[in-house]
């Protein structure tokens, strides 16, 4: 499933995924469907084209604060470092999915290359500070997550930043039949809530969290 997931975030069908690794439609089907393990040089050729295979072989998109999978410097700007924006998602209250005029807490420089390998377009991602424990599990309180701003599609299903009448608010997404949306808390102390279609007018997607700054315990 997860690499389906990637082959579908970069818009690849199966047939034109397959033609880049080589192998048939039939066997990319076997392998999404994980009825068989794919091989290393097919991983090689997908993680060519953005493929973030590290995701698809463990499932973890996450980075800890010793940044062994996604370099950092933090307030060193570099030739070859991206800047990304990083906000206390407490501090920012402006409507709307624009984030100009927010106060920066601090800007972080991730390596452009790696930004890109992980999918992301580095002038698309910014850094939001999590706060509270309903993603415990997922989130801790006080971790930093890069946000995706480009992706906004809930029909891939995963966490989302979002709008939620005037809030901003972290949470896991599921797209319901009929249009309605499904906000899961991670910590199943919280209830999940339900946004019916005539209320996604107080709704705003605003970007998929992608990656996890967190401390290592």
């Amino acid at each position: 499933m997860r690499l389906r997931e990637e082959r579908v975030r970069l818009g690849f069908s199966q047939t034109e995924l397959g033609d880049i690794a080589g192998i048939t439609k039939n066997t990319q089907m076997l392998y999404e469907s994980e009825k068989r393990s794919p091989k290393a040089d097919y991983l090689s050729a997908l993680h060519a084209v953005g493929v973030n295979t590290h995701y698809v072989l463990t499932g973890n998109r996450s980075i800890s604060s010793s940044g062994e999978s996604l370099s950092l410097a933090a307030n060193e700007p570099g030739p070859d470092l991206s800047p990304v924006k990083m906000y206390d998602i407490e501090a920012a209250a402006g409507a709307g999915r624009s984030f100009e005029g927010e106060p920066v807490k601090t800007t972080l420089y991730f390596s452009t290359v790696e930004l890109s390998e992980q999918g992301l377009d580095p002038a698309q991602v910014v850094g939001i500070k999590v706060r509270g424990d309903s993603m415990d599990g997922t989130l801790a309180d006080g971790d930093w997550v890069l946000v995706d701003r480009s992706n906004r599609d809930p029909k891939q299903e995963g966490v989302f930043l979002l709008l939620v009448s005037g809030e901003r608010r972290i949470k896991r997404v599921q797209r319901l039949a009929g249009g309605a949306l499904y906000l899961i808390s991670d910590n199943d102390h919280y209830q999940p809530e339900m946004i019916k279609p005539q209320d996604m007018h107080d709704v705003e997607i605003l970007g998929r969290c992608e990656i996890r700054i967190g401390r290592v315990v």
